[in-house]
């Protein structure tokens, strides 16, 4: 009898801790949006934190009112105010509409704000850049590609490229020019801001900005396929002076990812290419690697090879491309077991 009373006292103390299961099953987990390292991600952060402030102004007094009309008039509390004849109040009226339409436009002019103040296509500001006390860094421009379910950064000031890692200085603004050269998805990287889409014939661009070192993830945010969840990369940000010896480093082939060949029209289909996979399981992630030379133009000849040999320069004006022969078969890249 007793052991089944010091049981029965030992599940009663473990149920005490039930309500905080979800907090100790989420413990060893991070919220990348939550943990901004960058001016565009605390913003989106910032955002999305006031946001559910504002909502909540309406979610957290319902409950309390659910709470206390529920005991006040419970059936055994006969001291309660009871109005069988009551039918209308212009009080509750206001109060029912008035509060969300109050809410509806506070919400909306925040986002209407930082709609237009964190547009993706809007270059970092001055006033970012005095933030992170660097108001003379001159912008990094990368240029991304979408592949079969990898990516590729090509750094075309500095030559180089990169598959599957993209290695940026900090306190730096970030210029990306995003395509694909296969189904449509999302270039995202939740610590640094925005994401915005990667489609294949079409330039979209992303202006972001690293003001602390680390190593961030980078992900694909839409299905596309067999390989889907393996199509990341790791975002690496350093000071600039580790940055310089890094590119330095590509560029002699003294780095072991570096890929003894440059990355030009001919060897490109080879990457191009999806990882090879056994029958019915999905293709293995790719392997990061390193390119010490770029032919340049590759990125506009990604582009140009699905708008009959056209592209576009930065202020919306068609160019003429003389297109490389970059693929056979490359307006029907998209697998068939995409899903799209």
């Amino acid at each position: 009898m007793a052991e089944q009373q010091i049981e029965a006292g030992s599940m009663k103390r473990l149920w005490r801790f039930f309500p905080a299961l979800p907090a100790l099953m989420l413990s060893g987990c991070t919220v990348d949006l939550l943990q901004p390292a960058g001016p565009i991600g605390e913003g989106n952060r910032d955002m999305m934190v006031l946001e559910w402030a504002v909502m909540m102004c309406v979610v957290v007094p319902v409950i309390i009112a659910t709470l206390v009309f529920a005991w006040k008039y419970r059936a055994s509390n006969t001291k309660a105010e009871y109005l069988r004849n009551w039918s209308h109040s212009n009080k509750i009226e206001v109060f029912i509409w008035g509060v969300p339409i109050l809410i509806i436009l506070v919400l909306s002019g925040f986002n209407y704000w930082s709609t237009h103040y964190y547009d993706p296509y809007r270059p970092i500001s001055k006033e970012m850049q005095v933030k992170v006390g660097a108001p003379n860094a001159k912008p990094l421009h990368v240029e991304v590609i979408s592949l079969d379910w990898k990516w590729l950064f090509i750094y075309p000031d500095l030559g180089i490229a990169t598959i599957n890692e993209l290695d940026v200085p900090t306190k730096t603004p970030l210029d990306f020019r995003i395509t694909s050269d296969s189904v449509m998805t999302s270039f995202f990287i939740p610590q640094l801001g925005s994401q915005i889409y990667s489609m294949a014939g079409m330039e979209t661009q992303l202006h972001l900005m690293a003001s602390r070192p680390g190593n961030f993830q980078g992900e694909a945010a839409q299905y596309t396929g067999p390989g889907f969840s393996d199509m990341r990369f790791r975002t690496i940000a350093m000071p600039q002076e580790q940055f310089d010896a890094w590119v330095q480093n590509v560029r002699s082939g003294d780095n072991p990812h570096v890929v003894k060949e440059a990355l030009d029209a001919q060897t490109y289909k080879k990457y191009h290419a999806p990882p090879p996979a056994p029958h019915d399981e999905a293709p293995k992630p790719a392997p990061v690697m390193y390119f010490s030379s770029v032919q340049a133009g590759l990125f506009e000849n990604v582009v140009a090879q699905y708008n009959v040999g056209m592209t576009h320069d930065h202020h919306g004006k068609d160019m003429d491309e003389k297109s490389m022969d970059m693929h056979s078969g490359s307006h029907s890249a998209a697998p068939s077991n995409t899903g799209m």
